[in-house]
């Protein structure tokens, strides 16, 4: 049994296990929300990251998430939880029918622990905003990023067999 195991297992590459070591490119990250004084204290918090170069694009509403799509290429996705359910809801379907960005990793930035999480099947993770370091975006980022590298991975072995 134990054959047939070490014969069915997959051996994940390095570079996904670990997508940021040594890895000299930046980090391309698109924050979302309606708040600019929030979005500024996040942007303050992702420039402290020291073991990256991280370059940040703000989007306060649908249309300009469109135009951000456009300019910037982003890796990853902060949504500030203020934006509102429906436009949570909203700005997610696109994100995850958009063949561009449906494979970049989302993490919702949360007011309270108290409130209902919403959003859809496309977010990874969920941030509390009252916690924020930026040790803790930076693995926020690290983990989402590594998850959803393997996700693509297994996927791609998959549909060979």
């Amino acid at each position: 049994m134990s054959n047939l195991l070490r014969q069915s297992s997959v051996k994940i590459p390095d570079a996904i296990m670990n997508p940021n070591a040594q890895n000299p490119n930046p980090l391309n990250v698109l924050l979302i929300g309606n708040n600019p004084i929030e979005l500024s204290t996040v942007l303050e918090k992702l420039k402290q990251v020291r073991n990256r170069k991280i370059i940040t694009e703000i989007a306060f509403d649908l249309r300009s998430i469109v135009e951000r799509l456009i300019s910037f290429d982003p890796n990853f996705i902060f949504i500030d939880d203020n934006i509102g359910r429906k436009e949570l809801q909203e700005t997610m379907r696109q994100l995850s029918s958009n063949k561009k960005t449906k494979d970049i990793p989302v993490t919702v930035l949360k007011s309270s622990n108290y409130q209902e999480a919403y959003g859809a099947s496309g977010v990874l993770d969920y941030l509390l905003k009252q916690n924020l370091s930026a040790d803790a975006l930076y693995n926020t980022v690290k983990n989402s990023l590594r998850f959803r590298n393997t996700q693509r991975y297994l996927h791609n072995i998959y549909k060979k067999r």
